[in-house]
């Protein structure tokens, strides 16, 4: 029985110790009970950038007074619904805007770019006129690509998203992925750009700079060591086989010669 018992026991204790393996291998925010959240209060709210799209509207009581701020107006004779302006922020950081020309609005949220407009364009109109002036970007976009499961380029609406959430946008890592290296590539105002490595399975990730992205952020997921041994290996299978069936048919070229 002893004998029976003692190979049990060690196919338990390395199924245990695999098990255990796998699980920091694959599970996030592994020590997120023993983390204090309480530093990581502050909610994101994403800066404009140079080549960023904005679209911009400019609304009254008094429809006609919106007319000349707003570009796509169209009719004059059907003003009651202002329509959307569309801006490109220029390398330097501006936008030309109607009436009051060149608009410095790179590195503003997107309240701040509405309050400096709003400023610019009140002497225009009458005292008695508050406009309201709205801004959203329409170029808000994260690259993921990689060992994930539906890597591509995710257009952002809400102009706010976590790094777990792009990545569960392309459908999370496959098993494959190195989820203690995610690579993030950024580039900021001024066109530098930078690299971050960033560890999933450690729940500090939270309190990162780098856990909300920004607009033309791009992730990259890299292999773990058994896709690149897998990979190896299957090029050189592939090679092999080929090896192989080319000197199959040489040698039955040659039997065929023989024998004639």
């Amino acid at each position: 029985m002893k004998k029976l018992l003692m190979p049990i026991v060690l196919l338990v204790a390395v199924f245990t110790l695999f098990s255990c393996g796998g699980i920091k291998q694959f599970a996030y925010y592994q020590n997120i009970d023993t983390l204090d959240l309480s530093s990581s209060k502050g909610l994101f709210d994403a800066k404009i950038m140079p080549k960023d799209g904005l679209v911009i509207t400019v609304n009254t009581t008094d429809p006609r007074a919106a007319v000349p701020f707003n570009l796509n107006t169209g009719n004059n004779n059907n003003i009651a619904n202002a329509k959307e302006s569309t801006y490109l922020v220029d390398n330097n950081g501006y936008i030309n805007f109607p009436i009051i020309g060149l608009v410095k609005v790179s590195g503003l949220t997107k309240r701040e770019c509405e309050a400096v407009i709003h400023d610019r364009i009140k002497p225009y109109m009458a005292e008695k006129e508050n406009p309201i002036i709205t801004v959203r970007m329409s170029s808000f976009r994260v690259c993921v690509y990689g060992e994930v499961n539906k890597p591509g380029e995710f257009v952002v609406e809400t102009e706010k998203i976590s790094l777990p959430e792009a990545l569960a946008q392309a459908g999370d890592l496959t098993i494959y992925g190195k989820r203690q290296n995610v690579l993030l590539i950024r580039e900021d105002g001024e066109g530098r750009k930078s690299a971050h490595r960033l560890d999933l399975t450690d729940a500090n990730i939270i309190k990162s700079p780098y856990y909300y992205l920004q607009q033309n952020d791009q992730i990259y997921v890299e292999p773990n060591k058994t896709k690149k041994r897998n990979s190896i290996i299957g090029s050189s299978t592939s090679i092999w086989i080929a090896s192989i069936s080319s000197l199959t048919s040489i040698t039955s070229l040659i039997v065929t010669l023989v024998r004639l």
